[in-house]
């Protein structure tokens, strides 16, 4: 079984909404099923952003807990205590948002390491959402390689439609300043883990001025169903967006997300 294959489930609608300054706004759904073969395989993809199941059989060892009872009270955000459930569904959508970057778009989206450095299990990590990486060439510097960087934002709870995607572009926005800071964390990340390789990737765009390169931006609202407006969603405005000429806008929606999150992380820690 694939550890993608829920990416099955993440479905293109064709429904197009048009924000207020004419830019695209595709809608997506995550139609997601019952097997548990793909949910048993998405749940150890999802639990090894926060602690490779190698690494999972170093660190329990002393601690007097199970795998699941480590995973629940160490690395995964608490399912009901504040900001808990916010980071859950936050994080959720990140992880998201990355495997449909990578296996829908084809784009190097190496978010691993972003999870498992955790310090505090409920706060969301510091630094650009999402970053992918794309190559005209594997030998060289070619100025049409891309450097993708995608802001999530999530809403899986209460009773009013909000504009979560105004407020992805709007973060979105100051990934002009932590873009050179999260790629010099995980280029630090791959050499502190011996792998130069994807280090060297990284560096490629760390100097746009000596080595150009295509810089695309993403912003992305990942929806309960319920929550889905559309007339709301296309009042989104990319104006004063430093990257608006090259800015993706999706919007996922999906019933029930929470319920699905609190699932997946619950077989995770059950499965592992």
């Amino acid at each position: 079984m694939s550890t993608h294959a829920h990416l099955d489930w993440l479905v293109d609608t064709g429904e197009r909404l048009t924000s207020a300054d004419g830019v695209e706004i595709e809608v997506w759904e995550l139609q997601y099923g019952d097997d548990p073969a793909v949910l048993s395989a998405w749940a150890k993809h999802f639990r090894e952003h926060y602690c490779d199941d190698e690494m999972l059989k170093k660190l329990v060892p002393g601690t007097g807990d199970t795998n699941g009872e480590y995973l629940i009270k160490k690395k995964f955000p608490d399912e009901k205590a504040a900001p808990g459930p916010s980071i859950r569904s936050g994080d959720f959508a990140e992880i998201l948002v990355a495997d449909y970057i990578e296996h829908k778009l084809g784009y190097w989206c190496p978010r691993q390491l972003r999870y498992d450095q955790k310090w505090n299990r409920n706060e969301s990590t510091k630094g650009c959402d999402v970053v992918g990486f794309q190559f005209v060439n594997d030998d060289g510097v070619n100025p049409n390689d891309e450097l993708f960087v995608f802001e999530s934002k999530a809403s899986m709870s209460g009773n009013k439609p909000i504009n979560r995607l105004q407020d992805a572009v709007t973060d979105s926005g100051k990934d002009a300043l932590r873009e050179a800071t999260t790629l010099n964390a995980l280029k630090q990340r791959f050499y502190e883990r011996g792998e130069e390789a994807p280090a060297l990737k990284v560096q490629r765009f760390q100097n746009m001025a000596d080595r150009p390169f295509k810089r695309v931006s993403g912003a992305a609202a990942v929806l309960n169903s319920s929550l889905y407006d559309g007339a709301l969603l296309a009042q989104t405005t990319t104006a004063d967006h430093f990257n608006a000429g090259n800015l993706k806008l999706i919007v996922i929606r999906g019933e029930t997300l929470m319920k699905l999150v609190n699932a997946l992380y619950a077989r995770a820690a059950n499965e592992a």
